[in-house]
Formats: C-alpha cells, sequence, structure tokens
C-alpha cells in the first residue's frame, strides 16, 4: 500500500515542525554542555583571547540538581493503594529508572520530551517503552481533546547528506515506515494496529494557557551563564596582563643581556622573570610595578550568582556562593524551600505525562485501557534527605497512632520489594514468639545438610 496524499502532507508537516526548532534545540544543547558561543565578550578582550573563554555552567547545574531531586517511587492504578506489579515490572524491562532521567533532562533543555510505548516480541506481557528525542520527533496535538492526532520519528541521514533517511509516522489506528527517495517518501511497511490512540507521549515544559509549545528551564540562567563567562573570561585576560608584578628597566640595552658562559642573548622572557640583573651601566634603574587587585572580579561573578539564584529559586551556594560555616540541618531545609516546591510542582506536570505512558503500556500488555486512562505517580520526597529530623518525626507520628507501619515505610521511601521482605521478617519474628521452641537455621555442613538448634535453649 502506498502513502496517501494525505500521509504525504502529514509527513512534510511534521518535518517543517522539526526543522523550525532545529536551531533554537542546538543552541540549547551546547548551552547545557558549557559549548555556547558567548557572542559578546566585552570591549576589553581582543579577539585572540577568545581561546580562553571560560564557561560558568550554571545552565547544567540547574537541569541535573532538578533532575537528580525528581525521584519515582512507584506507579499505581486507579482505585488502589499500593503499587501496581505488572507496571512495576514493565518499568524494570524498560529500564525506566535509567532512561527517564533522558526524558527529563530533555523536556529541561528542549522544553518538550517524548516517550513512545510499542509491543515486545520477546514478552508481551512487557511493552517497550522508550524515550524518543525531541531532535527527531514532532507531533500534532488534538487542542480540543488535548491528544496527539499524529506523530512522526526521522532519523537516519540521506545519502546525499541533508535531511533524514527515514520516518516512522505513528497514526491512532496504524504506524508507517517510510523512506526518502529523492525528493519523495516511499512506504516501506505498514503495521494497522487499530489501538485507537497514538502510542505516543508528549511533555511540554513550562507550558501556558493557549500554547502548545514547551519553554526550556534554563531560560532564565542562560544571560547569568554568559555574563558569568564574560567575567571569568576577563579575569583570565587581566591575570595575564596585570596580575603579576611587572619589571621596569632604565638605561639599558639588549647587549646588556648576555649570558657569561654561553656568550648568547639571554631570551627577553627569562630575562624578565630572573630575579637578579647585574648591569654595569651607572644610568641603568630597575622597578618593579605592583599587580592589579582582582577582587572586583570576584565581586562581579557574586552578583551574577546571586542573580542567578534569585531567578531560579536555587539556594546561593548551588552558584558558588558559599558561607564560612556549613549550614546546620534545619537552614538547608529552609533554605531550599523554593527549590522543593519547585520540584514538586514539576512532579505535578511530570507526573501527568508519566501517567498516560503507564495507561498506553497497560493497554499494550492487558489489552484494556486503565480507568479514566490515568496512572498515579508517587513520588520521593525531593528535600534533601535530614535522617535524624525526618526519624524524629515519622516516630512522633506513629506514636501518636497517625500513620501506619506501611505509611512509616512508604515515608522512609522503601519499595515494594523492602517492604515484602521486612513484612517476611516480621511474620519470622512473630512464629519465633509464639513458639519459642520453633526451630530455626544455623548452619551446613560439607554435604549441603542443615543443621537446626532451638530458637530457646
Amino acid at each position: 500500500m502506498a502513502l496517501t496524499t494525505d500521509e504525504i502532507a502529514l509527513i512534510l508537516r511534521l518535518k517543517a515542525n522539526l526543522t523550525a526548532t532545529a536551531t533554537d534545540d542546538e543552541l540549547l544543547l551546547r548551552y547545557y554542555r558549557g559549548r555556547q558561543r558567548v557572542e559578546q565578550l566585552g570591549m576589553a578582550i581582543p579577539p585572540a583571547m577568545r581561546k580562553f573563554l571560560v564557561i560558568a555552567n550554571w545552565c547544567r547545574v540547574q537541569v541535573d540538581t532538578i533532575d537528580n531531586r525528581q525521584a519515582v517511587r512507584s506507579l499505581i492504578i486507579p482505585g488502589q493503594d499500593t503499587a501496581d506489579p505488572q507496571l512495576r515490572d514493565i518499568w524494570d524491562g524498560s529500564n525506566l529508572s535509567a532512561h527517564f532521567k533522558m526524558f527529563n533532562r530533555d523536556r529541561m533543555i528542549y522544553g518538550r520530551s517524548f516517550m513512545s510505548v510499542g509491543t515486545n516480541e520477546d514478552d508481551k506481557k512487557v511493552p517497550l517503552v522508550r524515550v524518543e528525542s525531541p531532535r527527531e520527533m514532532a507531533a500534532e496535538v488534538n487542542v480540543r481533546k488535548e491528544r496527539i492526532d499524529a506523530a512522526a520519528r526521522f532519523y537516519g541521514v540521506h545519502k546525499n547528506g541533508q535531511g533524514p533517511r527515514y520516518v516512522t509516522l505513528y497514526k491512532p489506528d496504524e504506524t508507517v515506515w517510510a523512506e526518502r527517495d529523492g525528493s519523495r517518501w516511499v512506504e516501506v511497511d505498514r503495521d494497522v494496529h487499530n489501538l485507537g490512540a497514538v502510542p505516543v507521549v508528549v511533555h511540554l515544559n513550562r507550558r501556558m494557557s493557549g500554547e502548545w509549545v514547551g519553554e526550556s528551564q534554563m531560560t532564565d540562567v542562560i544571560p547569568y551563564a554568559d555574563a558569568g563567562a564574560r567575567a571569568l573570561t576577563n579575569l583570565q585576560f587581566a591575570q595575564e596582563a596585570h596580575g603579576i608584578p611587572r619589571m621596569w628597566m632604565t638605561g639599558v640595552a639588549q647587549g646588556d643581556f648576555i649570558d657569561p658562559v654561553t656568550k648568547q642573548l639571554i631570551p627577553k622572557f627569562e630575562a624578565y622573570f630572573n630575579a637578579i640583573h647585574t648591569l654595569t651601566s651607572k644610568d641603568a634603574k630597575i622597578g618593579q610595578l605592583s599587580a592589579a587587585d582582582l577582587k572586583n572580579f570576584e565581586t562581579a561573578i557574586n552578583i551574577y550568582g546571586k542573580q542567578a539564584a534569585v531567578s531560579t529559586g536555587f539556594p546561593a551556594r548551588y552558584f558558588g556562593l558559599h558561607t564560612t560555616n556549613p549550614p546546620a540541618e534545619g537552614a538547608i531545609r529552609a533554605d531550599e524551600s523554593q527549590l522543593v516546591e519547585s520540584v514538586e510542582a514539576q512532579n505535578e506536570e511530570v507526573g501527568m505525562s508519566l501517567g498516560w505512558v503507564g495507561a498506553l503500556a497497560l493497554r499494550f500488555a492487558t489489552g484494556e485501557w486503565v480507568t479514566g486512562n490515568r496512572v498515579r505517580v508517587d513520588w520521593h520526597d525531593p528535600a534533601t534527605p535530614t535522617v535524624s529530623q525526618r526519624e524524629d518525626a515519622l516516630a512522633k507520628r506513629r506514636a501518636a497512632g497517625v500513620l501506619s507501619r506501611e505509611g512509616y515505610w512508604d515515608e522512609l521511601g522503601w519499595s515494594e520489594a523492602r517492604k515484602a521482605k521486612e513484612r517476611e521478617y516480621m511474620a519470622r519474628e512473630r512464629a519465633e514468639d509464639l513458639d519459642p521452641y520453633l526451630e530455626r537455621v544455623t548452619a551446613k555442613d560439607a554435604a549441603g545438610v542443615v543443621a537446626v538448634a532451638p530458637a530457646v535453649g
């Protein structure tokens, strides 16, 4: 079956959307990696000093700090209170503990991120969930229903070196694979799955009402990262030009700098840094200029760091502003309150997208849609762990009877496997308390025979 006119038009539209964001995407990736080109280094720096450019990579600090505080604890089906074991198997089977970080970094760097769900030929109960690159994927969204009507992934390099060679077109009831032949797209394969939904989920970061585009999380900190780079580069230039005490001489000639042994002219650099000079001319004078104080550069960089902290809600120490004494636990939590609230708000938004991914995965695994097509995501506490404060608060709530044992474990962040193991240990303890002469394993001999002894002698 050949591509229809509508499918070709759809591919061209999606390709145009992807091309429109390519330049900004490359720039944002360079900022995250600290490889951006700072357009204006300042009037005092000659062009040759560009090679001395130093990047204050606060963009990576912002993205990685938020990402490190977003840890998924469990996925829960509506109507249930505990983690769903099948969703856990799907999560582990697709290595999503690691891949989720790619999804999360994508949405903070580019302002959008994608996940796709597909059939696992080896085990249909564990579908494959993959993170798709925003630089390869584009989607059309149904604004009224807030769902994806079509998506396409463009990949491979065409033999002429211009544009992608292949495209995978995702539609609600079928997936189409096509290859570019010259200027035309030609169908390669087609899978009519009748899923009823595009198996792709897009997350738009900082989306505004009435818009279906995302914004990079780094937007606010980029100007200060550039300003910090200028200050650090100027610091290097000033250190080279004025940071070292300069020597001056009068009444000397080039012939005064002859090596007495080799009778050769001493190189200027060596002569400049010699500690002692013996000059024969009675008119010769030597002096030294004081080195410049570079404290003003530190002040400027600190100002930029403070402004970056204000715009991002991060504690100032994340941008290099440290106090003499390390802060106490309570001070850390107070200092990070705005950051923690920001991460919790982002968890709500990202959790909605992960919920749709979970519902799609269960549809592939069971053939049935989840009620409401939503899966709830439970997150670990994004605050900096302070064990003593947390344990004290939990113990008090447990003693007051307002927190169950299982709830206590949830607050500690234990996984379902860890909780199951603890239940087994407690069951053994109860059995031993009821029967003090219950036999327990003590050792194995060389033949593998188990030796037992009474729990109470």
